[in-house]
């Protein structure tokens, strides 16, 4: 099975990168907006409409706060998943730089390229998005 692991370095505080982290009914304005449309949450169950009209439904596994770690689980999308398992979990880097790593691990192999670009812009919104926050929020 293959993994995809992305370590993304975020200037903001590790309270402030796990708050968004955390916050799994805001996606779409505190994660990754301008790449997620909406968000909904029934209970345990998140869908995700992305921008294009694509629906994504997924369970919420985890949310520890004591090791600033979510889980989540993709149980349905327009990819041909066979398995779909993924985690952030937020640490302190440096002052005032956090470091998020998202941990992915999928099937079948032939989307490795594909999970791996979504990944990789994913990250780049992230940190962005989180940043941005940070730096309007009062240190």
């Amino acid at each position: 099975m293959p993994t995809i692991r992305k370590e993304i370095l975020i200037e903001a505080s590790p309270e402030q990168v796990w708050d968004a982290v955390r916050d799994v009914g805001a996606v779409h304005r505190r994660l990754v907006p301008r790449y997620t449309e909406d968000t909904r949450m029934n209970g345990h169950e998140r869908t995700l409409t992305m921008l294009g009209g694509n629906v994504v439904r997924e369970y919420i596994v985890s949310v520890d706060d004591q090791a600033r770690r979510m889980a989540y689980a993709v149980v349905e999308s327009q990819t041909p998943l066979l398995h779909h398992h993924a985690s952030f979990q937020v640490f302190p880097h440096e002052d005032g730089v956090a470091k998020l790593v998202w941990t992915t691990d999928f099937l079948p192999d032939g989307l490795a390229a594909e999970i791996q670009a979504r990944v990789d812009r994913g990250s780049q919104v992230m940190k962005a998005a989180i940043e941005a926050e940070a730096k309007g929020s009062v240190r």
